[in-house]
This record gives structure tokens, sequence and C-alpha cells, in this order.
């Protein structure tokens, strides 16, 4: 599982770049799933619309008008002037876009037993310059598939979600006391804010509780200079990975060498956390204390079905993606809960009709709330964490009518499915419900992906969600001035261009 194992974007660029230009047509075997009968033969890949030539033109202007926070604009625009499927190309970077979620199914169909989504450049080449291993979300082939089936077993089983599940719920309601100790300090009696920093708090804090069986002390009124330097890492990680997505790391390190250094500091900060608490895991250990569950990491150090190296790998991708990817549709929720107040009141019934039946472990908890669980649904259907979904198909595919061959650099568009007449009804309209009915919603809620490379702490995110937001609402009514839609900014996760005010007012 060393540096040469891993498959980067540039080197797969290559031979995706042969299946855009060789102009083959597909080898005559059957789709990967049937498609319904068309009254024409299929059409070349040459055939699908494409967005328009001039690829370096295009990443220069994106570039020069900071285009690429738009992103899930410009798709959206893109699907309803060329349709349900187009090319496009910016810079090294070509794709075909689907929107369809039979088309993501299709995806689905043709992935293969690795399947392979688009990596990080900047990440991978930290990893390199580091001598570090790389975790599941930038490894592929084998490598992915030996890591994925160890971690399975600690992070998205059932058995090992209700052993993290309390960790979760702690958390959750240090948070309400941290809002109620706030809400006091406030004659009024009420707290208008902005909350992102604070949700950020919260799901760093939830996270390393749950990873490494460690409390950050985040939620106090002052946290230690060394929690305060992780989380400065963690958001300069984020915030600097964007602006090298699209340019190769070793032209970066000439363009802009203070991102770049920033982009690496901030890592090696991350990955000295990691170290510290595998050390006092160690600790642990060796006192002879009666076992316990502590977290994630300590069982794969128990168990050591994988090479150290290769835990403290996973574990740093497992913080690095755990952290906004929680916190954006946490605000989102409370958002659309908040100009949504009949949405809101449903959901707080339910959560009192829970209440009153007496005291529930958090896995019961999470299995009595099926409305507070689709409105995460509805959240993650208008505002996904990623606006899309990539695969490379391993076989030739017929998509829409045209042959896609296989190795190409395929993308569903999950902002514009979401948002799309097509797929939803009345899709600008925030209804929960809609995910509780008898209609078939396959491949329609698609934010943590699909299939066996689907997100790997979604399970995690999804209880961390529902325990938060059900404690949250059975202590304090939402309000929002504002009742616009809110417009988002592509910054590597969609996010809010400006993060809402919210009104927090506790329930006697």
């Amino acid at each position: 599982m060393g540096a040469s194992s891993r498959l980067s974007p540039l080197a797969a660029r290559g031979t995706i770049s042969r299946s855009f230009w060789t102009g083959r047509a597909c080898r005559a075997v059957a789709p990967a799933v049937a498609a319904e009968p068309s009254p024409s033969k299929v059409l070349p890949f040459e055939a699908i619309p494409h967005s328009g030539p001039n690829a370096w033109l295009k990443l220069y202007r994106f570039w020069r008008t900071n285009s690429f926070q738009n992103l899930h604009y410009i798709m959206q625009k893109n699907f309803q002037r060329l349709g349900p499927i187009y090319r496009e190309t910016v810079g090294t970077h070509s794709s075909v876009n689907v929107l369809l979620p039979r088309d993501a199914a299709q995806l689905f169909q043709s992935e293969g037993i690795y399947p392979r989504r688009m990596g990080i450049d900047s990440w991978i080449a930290h990893r390199v310059l580091r001598n570090h291993k790389c975790g599941v979300f930038l490894l592929n082939g084998e490598d992915w598939r030996a890591d994925r089936l160890v971690l399975n077993k600690e992070v998205i089983s059932p058995a090992s979600t209700h052993k993290f599940l309390p960790f979760l719920n702690t958390v959750a309601e240090d948070f309400v006391d941290f809002m109620h100790r706030r809400v006091r300090k406030n004659t009024r009696r009420l707290l208008t804010v902005d909350l992102y920093h604070d949700l950020f708090r919260f799901t760093l804090e939830a996270s390393n509780y749950t990873f490494y069986g460690e409390r950050l002390g985040l939620l106090e009124e002052n946290s230690s200079p060394e929690s305060q330097r992780f989380i400065h890492a963690l958001e300069t990680m984020l915030q600097t990975t964007l602006p090298l997505l699209f340019i190769p790391p070793e032209v970066m390190r000439w363009a802009n060498h203070k991102l770049w250094q920033d982009h690496m500091d901030a890592w090696d900060t991350i990955f000295q956390h990691a170290d510290k608490c595998i050390q006092n895991i160690y600790q642990e250990f060796c006192l002879g204390k009666p076992r316990k569950y502590s977290g994630i990491m300590a069982e794969l150090l128990l168990k050591a079905e994988l090479p150290l190296d290769s835990i403290k790998a996973n574990m740093t991708e497992f913080t690095a993606g755990a952290v906004d990817t929680t916190a954006m549709p946490l605000l989102f929720t409370l958002f659309e809960l908040a100009r949504n107040p009949s949405v809101q009141t449903a959901i707080r019934e339910e959560v009192k009709a829970v209440e009153a039946q007496g005291p529930k472990e958090p896995s019961k908890l999470l299995n009595s709330v099926p409305l507070l669980k689709a409105a995460i649904k509805e959240t993650l259907r208008l505002y996904p964490v990623g606006i899309t979904v990539q695969r490379y198909p391993t076989q030739d595919v017929v998509i829409q009518n045209y042959c896609v061959p296989a190795g190409t650099f395929l993308r569903g568009g999950l902002y514009a499915m979401g948002r799309s007449p097509e797929v939803f009804r009345d899709p600008e309209v925030y209804n929960p419900k809609r995910w509780l009915g008898k209609e078939d919603n396959s491949f329609k809620a698609l934010a943590f992906g699909f299939g066996a490379r689907q997100c790997i702490g979604r399970r995690l995110a999804e209880a961390e969600m529902t325990l938060f937001l059900f404690h949250m609402l059975r202590n304090f009514k939402i309000d929002t001035v504002s009742k616009a839609d809110i417009k988002t900014v592509f910054g590597f996760i969609l996010m809010p261009e400006k993060p809402p005010l919210l009104t927090f007012r506790p329930i006697d």
C-alpha cells in the first residue's frame, strides 16, 4: 500500500483523456443496466452535448471570475440548457455529467468491485512528500478494498454504531447546556446568533470524542491553545483545498507557495494530533485499566487488523471529512426549520411524543423520529455537502442512449438533481414528508454516495445530526427574520454565502 499503488487524478487522466478523444464506439456488449427501449440506435460518445470548447480558456475565466464557487449553479444551468447529460472539459479535467436518478443507478451497476472516485491531488501529494499512507478516501483498487472491509466493521456496521452513539448523545446534550448558558447571559432570555462557528466546534468535539475517545473542551468557556491550533489547522486545510483542486500541486507550489505551504502545514498539524491520540491510547492500554469502549481508533489499535500507519491515515481523513460536512447540513436544517415553522412544530411534536415515553437509549431514540430523519434527508436534497457524486465505470455503459466508454469520469449532479422538477414535485419547497410516502425514491437521496464506496462516515453523520436536532428542538424554538432563499457557494463543500442569523428561545 505504498505510494506507487495510489491512484491520483493525475494518474487517471491519461486513461480518461484517451476515452474522451479516441472516438471509439462502444463494444458490442449489453449495457450495465437494461435501458428503456429506444426507437433510435445508440449514439456515439461524441454526440453527447458539450458545454463548450476552449478548456484552458474556460479554466482561466473560472479563476479570473472566481466561478469555482458557483460550480453548482453552473452545472444546474448546463443541465437546463443541454439536457440530462452533457460533456465538459475545464483545464485537464474532462467529465460527463448526468442528472437523473436512473442514470445514477446505471453508474452503480457499472462501478465494479473496486469503485473509483476522483481523488484530491494536493492531499495525495502531502502523503507522498511526508511519507504517510493514504486512507480509504484517497485509495483505489485492492488497497482501498482491504482497508474498507476492516473499517466497515468499526465505523458503519450496526454493532459499531451502537457503541459510539452514547458519545454523540453526550456531546449533543452538552451543546444544549452551552446554548442555555449563552441565553442566560442575555437579559431578553433569547439568543440571536450566526451559529456556524459553534456548529463547527460541536461537530469537531463530537467526532474527536468518537474517533479518539478524547474530549477537546470546545464547548467550555475557554478551550486550550492546543485545541485552538487543531481547529485552525482543519479550517485552513479545508479553505486551501478548493484552490488546489484544478491546478497540479507541482504548479501550485511554484505559482502560490504560501497557499501550498499553508495547506501542508495544516495537514502536518492534523497528523500530529492523531499521533498524540495514539500515544494516549497506548498509555491507557499499558495502565491495564478495565477495558471499555473508548472510540474507533482504540478498537482498531486493539484488534490490529490494519497496520498502525494505515490506521493513522484513515483517522486523519475521517477527521477532515467529519466536521464541515456535518456542520453545514445542521446549519441548513436549522435555517429551513426556522423559516418553515409548521415543519418545525410537527417535528417537535414527534420529539415530545418520544420524550413522553420515558428515557430511551440513543439507538432506540434514532428509530423513533422518522419525520426528523426525513427533514435531514430533505435538507441534503436541497443542500448536498458535495455537489456531485463521481465514478469511473469499469465497462462501456449506455446512458440517455449515448455510448459512454469504460474509464470515463462520470459525475452525478446532486445539487441540480435535488432541484429538478423532472425528479421532484415542487423541488423548491422544503417538504420532509416527501420521503415518508410510497413514492419510489430510489437513487434520489445520494448525498452520501452509493454502493460500496458510499461515505464511510454516513451512519456517524446521520446519528450525530439526528441526536443534535432532537435535543435542540426539545429545548429551543428557532426563528429567523429572513424568509428568502439562502444563496450558497461551493468551497470544496456547499456552504451559505452568508450564514443566516437564527434566534433561539428556550422552551419552558
